[in-house]
């Protein structure tokens, strides 16, 4: 059998107690290796979260800002980088592959663009993003 690019991401990442993380929640193209660090990702926030919850720190209702902050970061993110990569890879029209190493190129030589690229890429941005969702 021949292994079909594909990804998805959950509808629902919590009920009740039952919490979706990592492969589980959502499934990602491996074009990019974004799968397992969004999967950290995920456990890292909800870790910090469950422990609160817990000791009695927090209310349940900080389990749904784990779903939303995470499932935006894997909706508007790790999907949209996802589709990015394999779009590229599958580009057969020279022009458009030279012009996308021209980018490329282009974002490596100006470190300011370098380095939000590598942010974005590395998901750190994402961090940041879902860190503002409330």
């Amino acid at each position: 059998m021949i292994y079909r690019v594909h990804q998805r991401v959950a509808s629902e990442w919590r009920v009740g107690r039952v919490l979706l993380a990592g492969d589980a929640a959502h499934l990602n193209n491996p074009l990019g290796a974004f799968g397992l660090n969004s999967g950290i990702h995920d456990a890292v926030n909800l870790a910090g979260k469950l422990g609160r919850v817990w000791r009695g720190e927090s209310g349940e209702e900080l389990l749904d800002l784990y779903v939303r902050q995470r499932r935006a970061a894997c909706v508007e993110q790790v999907q949209a980088m996802s589709i990015r990569n394999k779009r590229m890879l599958e580009e057969r029209d020279p022009e458009v592959q030279r012009a996308r190493m021209e980018e490329l190129v282009a974002t490596a030589n100006d470190r300011e663009q370098a380095r939000a690229f590598l942010l974005e890429s590395s998901m750190i941005s994402g961090l940041q993003k879902s860190e503002a969702i409330r």
